[in-house]
Formats: C-alpha cells, sequence, structure tokens
C-alpha cells in the first residue's frame, strides 16, 4: 500500500453497492476498510486511523446517526459523508447537527461522491487560507480573549474554551474579516466546500456557540446581516 493513500471507513449494509462502492474507491487509489452494520463499523474505527468516513444511515445493530455520535467522542474532526435512501430535511439538519461534512441521497452516481470525497479530503488536510493572511499568524487578540489557532483555544484569562476545527475555522474567519460584512457564500465555500441550505442551518449553530464562548465580554457582539451573512464587531 502506498504510503500517501487515504483510508475511509465505508460502512453500508446493502451487500451490492457497498462492493460496488469499495471498488470503485479502491480505483480511485483509496485504501478503503468495509463494514456491513454500525457496530462493526464502530469496531474498526477503534482498530485503524481513518481519514474520512462513509455511513449509510439506516443500518441493523447501530444506526448511521448514533455510529457518527460515537466516532464523534473518539475523534471529533473526522469527516463524516452519509448516505441515505431518505430524503426528510428532519435527517439532514440531524446529520449536519451531529457534525457531518455531506449528505448523499441514493441513488447517485460513483463520480459525484468521488468529487465530494476530494473536496472534503482536501479541505480537512489544507484548510483554507484568505489571501492576504500572513502564514506565520497563530494568535489572535479579540477583546478579552486570545485564539490559540493552532490549539484550538480561546482563552479568557485562565479559562480555556477548547473548539471544534470547524468552529476554529469560523472563528479565525471571522476576526479576518472583523468589523466588515463575512458573507455566507463566502463562509459555508471557505469552510464547507458548498452553500447548501442545510449546511447554512448548520453554521448557523456554530454562529451560537461563538457567542456563547465570547458572552463575557460584552465589547464583541457576532450580528446577524439579514440575508447577507454576519459582522464580528469588536468595540
Amino acid at each position: 500500500m502506498k504510503k500517501n493513500k487515504y483510508k475511509i471507513l465505508l460502512v453500508e449494509d446493502d451487500l451490492n453497492l457497498s462492493m460496488v462502492l469499495q471498488d470503485y474507491l479502491e480505483m480511485q487509489e483509496y485504501d478503503v476498510e468495509l463494514c456491513h452494520d454500525g457496530e462493526q463499523g464502530y469496531q474498526t474505527f477503534q482498530k485503524y486511523n481513518f481519514d474520512l468516513c462513509i455511513f449509510d444511515i439506516m443500518m441493523p445493530k447501530k444506526d448511521g446517526f448514533t455510529l457518527a455520535e460515537n466516532v464523534k467522542k473518539i475523534n471529533k474532526e473526522i469527516p463524516i459523508i452519509f448516505l441515505t435512501a431518505r430524503s426528510m430535511k428532519e435527517d439532514r439538519i440531524k446529520g449536519f447537527r451531529i457534525g457531518c461534512d455531506d449528505y448523499i441521497t441514493k441513488p447517485f452516481v460513483t463520480e459525484e461522491l468521488s468529487f465530494r470525497i476530494k473536496a472534503i479530503l482536501k479541505r480537512c488536510q489544507t484548510h483554507y487560507r484568505m489571501p492576504d493572511e500572513e502564514e506565520s499568524e497563530q494568535y489572535y487578540k479579540i477583546g478579552k480573549y486570545i485564539f490559540d489557532v493552532n490549539n484550538l483555544h480561546l482563552k479568557n484569562g485562565v479559562k480555556i474554551q477548547k473548539l471544534t476545527r470547524k468552529e476554529s475555522d469560523l472563528l479565525k474567519l471571522l476576526i479576518i474579516n472583523k468589523n466588515k460584512i463575512l458573507t455566507r457564500e463566502v463562509a459555508l465555500k471557505s469552510i464547507w466546500g458548498d452553500d447548501d441550505y442545510f449546511i447554512g442551518r448548520s453554521m448557523d449553530v456554530f454562529i451560537t456557540k461563538l457567542r456563547k464562548y465570547m458572552k463575557e465580554d460584552t465589547c464583541i457582539s457576532i450580528t446577524n446581516i439579514h440575508g447577507t451573512g454576519f459582522k464580528l464587531e469588536v468595540k
């Protein structure tokens, strides 16, 4: 196996579809571990280091949502794509709340899955940088807080708030555009790679969390600009 191969955990209970997907992904030079139920998927996840997970939602022993919650407790940064035959809005919102990176409804073409995997892996490996951002910048002072980019920490004196990668990426983008409007489209495409409506709902949850983390400094506010985006203001 080549050292530069990405390792993918594929958990799908449909035997025919799972074999087709495994063969296709291996032809795309991915190293694929295939499981057929959620419990087996969870056990396999604990054995190896994966770069990305692809979970069916309706599975025996442990459904995809529960499996995703379990693996996020082990590695909260692992990117997850959900596969489902259902297109209910509630399912999509639940998936993004859990922390999935994409949601694909069956039937789909394998090329679409391949493009989405590449986009997610590229984003997770390199993350984004704004064109005028200095590469050496690792700390940001914002009001009473120090934002430690490398360690994903938001510090207020001795108190440290641990951030997820997406919370950190979103806060960094807001800070870079401090006192300016950050459009929803730019934020979504920079961090999530798509400006889909349901991903937008997920981003709103992250904005709410960032407000909560910085509520002790009344000079800091993240304002909703209706129909446009957000503005981080520091008085």
